[in-house]
């Protein structure tokens, strides 16, 4: 069964044992864990409302057994994300086309991350993608693991969509977005990876979110979109993460190609705003929070830094309220090129 969306996307429902991931030579005998043994209680949960949906549900939902998979698109004619991001490389880096404005959980144990991510549309115009996300990551240089999740803008696409990634090596030759090879175990049917989300915030207008949760299940890092348990990394795929993280990252980075004219990229981050311009405005990631060796879910306070690539290009400030609605959160983004950032 195929279902096709007024976005273009066009979803296969595929039989939830022929999907990509059991392509991977150490997952030629997994058994699917289609439930978590233990799902951990996040802080202030009840308070999303946002209803996530994708425009292929308008046409119905994919049978019992399968799982959605979106089919690659033509006009998708954009730079794969293979190569080191800007939160795991060198900060001082200055020859990276990659820039970022995150808010680091640095040196610790951690089993899980939790945030609530603003949903926007940046315009991109010369640039390869847009994201919004977390990072999940232990060991450094070729050693390095990394789990992202999020949301992503491509050039070609436009619009958000729903986006994962994961490397073994630091992004040498494991790992992939989405379903685009062997790897991630998806057991929901509710969600494509890689297919567009709606609905998307506007400048000060409506705020809506998508609810991110990955944490670690003995061996496996679940994923968690909204209430959905969307699938999970099997542990056989990482070392360094085989037991916990090290870091975390949470915020936006952007990739592009420098202008013909010699001025900075037009790309924008977030909501294409400055995080001083605050709620409705500027991109953020509210509730931040952290699951400790427990398995409980902690407001994320204390050993937290903020870190932007070009600060005049793409900023980020992080407020603490741990009693608040929003709890620890952060705002970032900008509009690349700009009077501040020419």
């Amino acid at each position: 069964k195929s279902l096709q969306g007024k976005d273009g996307d066009v979803i296969d429902c595929v039989d939830i044992y022929q999907q990509p991931a059991f392509d991977h030579p150490l997952l030629k005998n997994h058994t699917i864990q289609m439930e978590s043994s233990s799902i951990p209680n996040i802080i202030n949960g009840e308070l999303y409302n946002t209803e996530l949906s994708q425009s292929w549900h308008e046409n119905g939902e994919c049978p019992e057994g399968t799982i959605p998979i979106r089919r690659s698109r033509n006009d998708e004619h954009y730079a794969p994300h293979n190569t080191t991001p800007s939160v795991t490389a060198d900060p001082n880096d200055d020859a990276s086309s990659k820039e970022s404005a995150v808010v680091y959980m640095n040196d610790g144990h951690y089993y899980g991350v939790h945030a609530a991510l603003n949903v926007w549309a940046p315009a991109l115009n010369d640039a390869d993608y847009s994201v919004s996300q977390l990072w999940i990551f232990s060991g450094t240089s070729a050693e390095q693991n990394v789990i992202e999740a999020g949301w992503k803008v491509n050039y070609a696409s436009k619009e958000p969509q729903l986006t994962i990634y994961w490397t073994s090596d630091g992004y040498s030759s494991t790992g992939c977005s989405n379903l685009n090879c062997p790897g991630f175990v998806q057991t929901s049917r509710k969600f494509a990876l890689g297919a567009s989300i709606r609905p998307v915030s506007s400048y000060m207008g409506n705020q809506f979110y998508i609810e991110i949760t990955v944490y670690k299940n003995f061996t496996n890092w679940n994923l968690r979109v909204q209430n959905e348990e969307l699938g999970y990394w099997p542990g056989t795929l990482f070392t360094n993460l085989a037991v916990s993280a090290e870091k975390v990252a949470l915020g936006g980075e952007v990739s592009s190609s420098m202008p013909k004219d010699g001025h900075h990229t037009s790309a924008q981050m977030g909501s294409g705003h400055f995080p001083s311009e605050g709620i409705g405005k500027a991109s953020f990631i509210r509730n931040l929070q952290y699951m400790d060796g427990d398995g409980k879910f902690n407001d994320a306070i204390e050993g937290l830094t903020t870190h932007a690539t070009k600060p005049s290009c793409y900023d980020v400030i992080l407020e603490n309220n741990k009693n608040g609605v929003y709890g620890t959160h952060l705002y970032f983004g900008g509009p690349g090129y700009s009077a501040t950032c020419p």
